[in-house]
């Protein structure tokens, strides 16, 4: 009895940490936890020059909170939290009811690491896309493409303590996805926290 207690314990602390706003990477460093802002619209096949045009104003330097409305082009939306069902984050499907073509969509994360840390930041898209860390740019892609895993990478430095990672991806035409992880030697870095909380 005694023994069962305790593990009710335990799953009731494991629950209480999720709770608090703060979610591990996936086993393989995927980050399944974002704040998303889509869609936004853009032109037919404009892509490539798009990725380059900021949707938002500051886009590097984006640090929202769940529910925070923007005003894009007279358009009102607001950031939704987001779990992922795979590995990458399916706009699509999440949130191309309206339109999942010919648009673009911004995905924040604020990673918490426990001290400074030489890695890569390794990105998959469909299509464009562009990422930031700390407000610096770490790398874009600019053609049509399928969703891969690291297709595209970068080297960073996570500070101890809280980074804000700004992951802006762009849908031409078919599926929308993007997925990130960080990586050190070519092997998923999960010692990380996720929070969705920008303090």
């Amino acid at each position: 009895m005694k023994t069962s207690l305790l593990a009710a314990g335990f799953a009731v602390a494991l629950i209480a940490g999720q709770d608090s706003g703060t979610f591990a990477p996936d086993a393989a460093g995927f980050i399944r936890n974002w704040l998303v802002l889509a869609p936004i619209a853009i032109a037919e096949d404009s892509g490539a020059s798009e990725i380059d045009r900021a949707q938002l104003d500051d886009e590097a330097a984006l640090a929202p909170k769940a529910g925070d409305s923007v005003n894009v082009g007279g358009k009102i939306l607001s950031w939704r939290a987001h779990q992922t069902a795979d590995y990458f984050i399916d706009f699509r499907e999440s949130f191309g009811a309206e339109r999942g073509e010919d648009a673009a969509g911004y995905a924040v994360a604020y990673v918490l690491a426990d001290a400074e840390m030489k890695a890569r930041l390794s990105v998959g898209s469909n299509d464009q896309c562009k990422a930031w860390l700390n407000g610096k740019e770490v790398l874009k892609f600019t053609e049509t493409r399928t969703l891969e895993k690291d297709t595209d990478a970068g080297d960073v430095t996570l500070v101890k303590g809280r980074n804000v990672l700004v992951f802006k991806v762009i849908n031409e035409k078919n599926s929308w996805q993007g997925a990130a992880r960080f990586l050190q030697n070519g092997a998923a870095v999960t010692a990380l926290k996720v929070s969705l909380n920008p303090k």
